[in-house]
C-alpha cells in the first residue's frame, strides 16, 4: 500500500513544475488513470507534467528526498498495467515532445521521450530516412514508453527490438541526477552499458527524457502478401524459405489463425477476406529491397515456388499501397476485433521459432481439456517467435465464468512456454500484471542479481515500486 503523499511535498512539486506543469483536475487525470482495455484503473494525488529535463530532475529529486513513489507514463498504451499509478505521483512525459536533432551522416535522430512513434516516422521521412519500428499504436505510443518496455513490433525479424535501435539515452536517475548519454556511436566498448539497463526497465531505474535513435535508408520497393498455409509448422518452413530466397529482405512475417480473420471481417469496418480459399492459417509477409521493383518480383517468385511445391495453398500479392495497408489493417486490428466477443485471456509469449507449432498444438489441446468451448485466437510474429495467444470464451457463454478461469489458463500456457525454452512476456513487459508470476519462473541467481542492480540505483525503491523485482 502506497502511503499518502505529504502536503508539503505536493507544494514543492507544484512550485518546481510551475504553471501548466501539474494537475489535480479529475477530468484531466481520468484518461491517464485507466488502461485502454479497462482492465486497470488507478489513482494519484498529482499529475506531474514536466516540460523539460530539468523539471523531471526536480520532481524526482523532491520525491527521492521525501521517499515518495513515482509512476512514469508515456502514451498509456501499455498492456500489463505498469503505467497505471496506485497512489504514486504520476509523471507524464507528454510535454517532452521536441525533435532535437536529425543527422543524416550519422543516421541518427534525437527526440524527447514524449514524441510519438508516428512523429518519429515523420521526422525520419522528412530527412529521407526511415525508423523501422512499427506497431499498431504508433499514433499514441511514445519513445520513452517504447524504450522502457523494449518494444518489438512487426519488423524485429530484420531490425531487432527497441534495444537494437537506440544509440543513446538521456535519463533522470532515481536520485534526481541527470545522465546525458545521448551518444551516436555504433561502437562504445567502455564497460557496463547503462543505456541497456534502462531499456526494458519499465521506469524502475530512472525516467528516460530523450533518446538518439538509429535511422536507415528508405527502401526503393516494398511488397506485401497474404498466403494460406495448413499449419504453423508450414508457416515456419515458408519463413526459412523466404529468408533464404530473398537474402534477408524479409521485414515482417506474421501468422493469423482462421478465427482471427473471421473476427476481423465480422467486426472491423472495411475488412475483407484476404483469400477466397479461407485456409486454417494465414501468413502476412512483407519484404523490402533497395532497387525499384525488386521486392515485388522476389516475393512473387517465392509465392509461385511455394505454391507449386504445396507449401502454401493460396496467396494474394498486394497490387498497390492501398491494398498493402488493408492487409496490415487486418493484422493490426486483431485485438480490436476480439472486443465485441467478450473478455479474452491475453498471453504475450515467445518460444524458439522451431517450437511455435509445438506450442500452439499443445496449448490448444491442454486448454480444451480444461476449458470446454474456449476459442483460441493465436497471431503474431513468427519471425521472432512472439505469439499473442488469446483465449476467448465459448460462444454464448458466461463472460464472468470465463474471466474466473484466466489465472488457471495462464498457468497452463506459461508453464508450457517455459518448458519449451520461452518467455512469458515477449514484448509488453511484466508491469503489475506479471511481476509476481515471473518470480516463479526465474532462477534465484537471476532474481538476486536483478534486485542488486535495482537496490544500487534506487535504494528507496521510489521508481515504479510495484513493478519488477
Amino acid at each position: 500500500m502506497i502511503p499518502p503523499v505529504p502536503d508539503d511535498v505536493l507544494v514543492r512539486l507544484k512550485t518546481a513544475l510551475g504553471e501548466g506543469g501539474w494537475s489535480q483536475d479529475g477530468e484531466r487525470l481520468a484518461p491517464k488513470l485507466v488502461e485502454w482495455r479497462d482492465r486497470w484503473s488507478g489513482r494519484t494525488p498529482l499529475l506531474a507534467l514536466p516540460g523539460n529535463t530539468a523539471q523531471v530532475a526536480a520532481v524526482v529529486a523532491i520525491c527521492a528526498a521525501a521517499g515518495v513513489a513515482i509512476t512514469p507514463q508515456g502514451g498509456n498504451t501499455g498492456l500489463v498495467g505498469g503505467q497505471i499509478p496506485d497512489g504514486e505521483i504520476l509523471l507524464s512525459t507528454e510535454r517532452l515532445a521536441g525533435v532535437r536533432e536529425v543527422d543524416v551522416l550519422d543516421d541518427a535522430l534525437t527526440v524527447e521521450a514524449g514524441v510519438t512513434l508516428a512523429a518519429v516516422h515523420e521526422a525520419a521521412a522528412a530527412a529521407g530516412r526511415r525508423f523501422p519500428l512499427s506497431l499498431a499504436s504508433e499514433g499514441s505510443a511514445t519513445v520513452g514508453g517504447l524504450i522502457s518496455t523494449n518494444a518489438g513490433g512487426t519488423a524485429v525479424l530484420r531490425y531487432g527490438t527497441m534495444r537494437a535501435l537506440v544509440l543513446g539515452i538521456e535519463a533522470v536517475m532515481p536520485d534526481g541526477a541527470v545522465w546525458n548519454g545521448l551518444k551516436r556511436l555504433r561502437k562504445d566498448n567502455t564497460g557496463y552499458d547503462l543505456k541497456q539497463l534502462l531499456i526494458g526497465a519499465e521506469g524502475t531505474l530512472g525516467v528516460v527524457t530523450a533518446a538518439t535513435l538509429k535511422l536507415f535508408p528508405r527502401p526503393a520497393s516494398r511488397a506485401v502478401a497474404f498466403a494460406g498455409v495448413g499449419s504453423p509448422t508450414d508457416a515456419i518452413a515458408l519463413l526459412a524459405r523466404a529468408k533464404a530466397e530473398t537474402g534477408g529482405a524479409v521485414e515482417a512475417f506474421e501468422i493469423i489463425g482462421r478465427l482471427g480473420v473471421e473476427l476481423a471481417v465480422r467486426h472491423l469496418p472495411g475488412v475483407r477476406e484476404p483469400l477466397e480459399s479461407r485456409p486454417p492459417w494465414y501468413v502476412l509477409i512483407e519484404t523490402a529491397e533497395p532497387l525499384a521493383g525488386a521486392a515485388e518480383a522476389a516475393l512473387e517468385r517465392l509465392l509461385a515456388g511455394a505454391l507449386a511445391d504445396g507449401l502454401i495453398t493460396d496467396a494474394s500479392l498486394a497490387q498497390n499501397e492501398t491494398q498493402a495497408k488493408a492487409f496490415w489493417a487486418l493484422r493490426e486490428g486483431q485485438s480490436a476485433a476480439q472486443k465485441p466477443e467478450g473478455p479474452a485471456w491475453k498471453h504475450d509469449v515467445s518460444v524458439p521459432i522451431s517450437r511455435i507449432g509445438d506450442f500452439i498444438e499443445a496449448a490448444g489441446r491442454r486448454l480444451a481439456e480444461r476449458f470446454a468451448g474456449a476459442r483460441i485466437d493465436a497471431f503474431g510474429h513468427v519471425g521472432d517467435g512472439n505469439i499473442h495467444y488469446d483465449v476467448l470464451g465459448p460462444i454464448g457463454g458466461d463472460p464472468a465464468a470465463h474471466l474466473a478461469g484466466r489465472d488457471a489458463g495462464a498457468r497452463i500456457v506459461h508453464d508450457l512456454v517455459v518448458f519449451l525454452g520461452g518467455s512469458i512476456s515477449a514484448e509488453h513487459g511484466l508491469g503489475t500484471m506479471k511481476t509476481a508470476e515471473a518470480l516463479a519462473y526465474k532462477s534465484p541467481v537471476e532474481v538476486a542479481a536483478l534486485r542488486a542492480v535495482r537496490a544500487a540505483l534506487d535504494p528507496g525503491r521510489i521508481m515504479n515500486p510495484r513493478v519488477l523485482f
